[in-house]
């Protein structure tokens, strides 16, 4: 499904649901948790820190209301965006998370707005209130049958005239394909679940996986990101540096902090160009809302950074088939993450802006 054929790439935001009431949050971290909660207590942490990052004129949303999605979809189609990737919540056994916005959105028929579905395939922690190493409902694959119940719940959603296709197959993204014990196996049992069930097939993508990957894990493609990589290479090289660092941030409790226009070029790797590998356009990164100082922050993206980011992206993909011009946004809500697309009280549409006119 093409979108657009005048749009230069076709551009695939995910889309965040934590922004509603569940009972395990109400648990977990007490009555009427949502992301909005470690948004709006997010404080600035160094001098020129850009927190609290406060949304603009979308408002502190709940998407129980189907006017919100309705407007996040409107607001998305006239910037470029083709469709939303719905983060899906499926660990095992039947257990589903904060599936109530995209059910709804599949029952009613609304938003009119293309969309897929990514397996969130990781455990629950306390990453939400500042404590990931405290697992609060673990991602598990009780085998065969389980995998079953799963494709039956996707099956809905693959045949809905608004999915996002790829060679006329639904898309799916994987975030964690590499922890799915028997992948392949299970690659291929969808596959063939799909075929029975009137559909082409599938185009099944996944995250943090190498080219070599792909085919052994029996995918159709990969998608990167990278925008945590500066952290890696930013290391001291000196072990009495990295101590004295890890000293000052634990003392002083601050986050380590990046500018983005030195991130940018860690964002793209230029030898993965084939038609199925799969770049993403990030927005900024900023995880202090959720851990604090043990966050890490990228500062100073102005939306002339972002454009030159964008552009580089979208010339990325030229050369493919407009088919295969996927790129990935990171993100179009995760607002506690710092890498949101919707307005904020800073820039306003400014970054929606880019978009569209990079992408005409």
């Amino acid at each position: 499904m093409l979108a657009n054929d005048n749009l230069k790439a076709r551009l695939i935001a995910y889309y965040l649901p934590q922004y509603h009431p569940i009972p395990e949050n109400d648990e977990w971290w007490g009555k009427g948790f949502t992301e909005w909660t470690n948004v709006a207590k997010a404080r600035p942490l160094f001098r020129g820190h850009y927190q609290p990052r406060l949304p603009g004129e979308l408002g502190f949303y709940d998407l129980r209301v189907p006017e919100t999605r309705e407007t996040q979809a409107q607001l998305a189609r006239e910037h470029g965006i083709e469709g939303f990737c719905y983060w899906h919540y499926w660990l095992g056994g039947g257990k589903i998370l904060l599936q109530r916005p995209f059910e709804e959105v599949l029952a009613s028929g609304k938003p009119d707005f293309p969309f897929c579905l990514g397996w969130a395939n990781h455990s629950w922690t306390g990453i939400w209130f500042g404590a990931p190493d405290k697992t609060l409902c673990e991602q598990t694959y009780p085998g065969l049958e389980d995998h079953l119940a799963h494709f039956d719940y996707l099956l809905k959603a693959f045949k809905d005239p608004r999915y996002i296709t790829v060679e006329g197959k639904p898309l799916l993204h994987i975030f964690r394909p590499y922890e799915i014990p028997n992948i392949k196996s299970v690659m291929d049992l969808w596959r063939e679940l799909a075929l029975e069930n009137g559909l082409t097939g599938l185009y099944i993508v996944g995250e943090g996986i190498t080219p070599l990957q792909v085919d052994s894990f029996g995918l159709d493609g990969l998608t990167y990101s990278r925008h945590r990589h500066i952290a890696e290479i930013k290391i001291p090289k000196y072990n009495i540096q990295r101590r004295f660092l890890s000293w000052y941030r634990k003392t002083f409790r601050k986050p380590a902090h990046y500018l983005y226009k030195d991130a940018m070029k860690y964002f793209f790797r230029d030898k993965l160009s084939a038609s199925n590998h799969f770049p993403s356009i990030i927005t900024n990164w900023d995880s202090t809302p959720r851990l604090g100082w043990q966050g890490v922050v990228l500062k100073g993206v102005t939306p002339n950074l972002f454009r030159a980011h964008v552009r580089k992206i979208i010339q990325a993909v030229s050369h493919k088939d407009k088919e295969h011009r996927l790129i990935f946004v990171k993100s179009w809500n995760e607002w506690a993450e710092g890498n949101y697309l919707e307005p904020d009280q800073r820039y306003g549409r400014a970054f929606l802006e880019v978009l569209r006119d990079e992408m005409l």
